[in-house]
């Protein structure tokens, strides 16, 4: 059975039956993904994992509190539930003051010295993409990290198709311009 067919199958059994085991098997299938996608928006592997576990609560509620409503894919309310979650801890973290440590000291006190110049080269782009603007980040992890298409984006985003491939060409034409400007 094809990943698709089998998470449209798990996700039948989940809304008719209750299934706590069809979820798991959801949860397995998604618990990485969204980890590393809210991991990748806000840097503390702590929160990530609180989140992460928050995310997959909410789903299994929503899923049986609106067992009528249509659901298009799984993938696309993990990640619209994910992405709520993050802009909430966004907000949260606006009405409370944090005294941030010095960048250096906080790579320092959080990574290791590394010397493999592929991480090196991961480590910039990561400091491209996060001076790019909210909605281009987003695009691009899911686009190109996450590797969604189009019509998975627009579902979790709330865009249309086009909308988002105007983002996406838009956020790597600015993340193309910043990358020039570094060298």
């Amino acid at each position: 059975m094809t990943g698709k067919m089998n998470e449209r199958k798990l996700l039948f059994d989940v809304r008719t039956q209750k299934n706590k085991q069809a979820f798991g098997e959801l949860y397995d299938l998604y618990v990485e993904k969204i980890y590393r996608f809210i991991y990748f928006k806000i840097n503390s592997k702590e929160e990530a994992e609180d989140l992460t576990s928050d995310v997959f609560l909410k789903t299994w509620n929503y899923l049986m509190e609106n067992r009528e409503k249509e659901l298009v894919s799984f993938s696309g309310l993990v990640y619209r539930i994910a992405r709520n979650n993050i802009i909430d801890l966004y907000r949260k973290r606006a009405r409370t003051p944090e005294v941030a440590l010095g960048e250096e000291a906080e790579n320092l006190a959080t990574e290791p010295m590394q010397e493999v110049e592929n991480i090196h080269d991961a480590e910039k782009l990561l400091q491209l993409i996060k001076k790019l603007k909210q909605d281009y980040q987003e695009v691009l992890i899911l686009k190109h990290v996450e590797e969604l298409s189009i019509g998975e984006i627009a579902e979790i985003t709330g865009r249309s198709s086009v909308g988002v491939r105007v983002i996406l060409h838009r956020a790597m034409n600015k993340l193309k311009e910043f990358s020039e400007d570094n060298k």
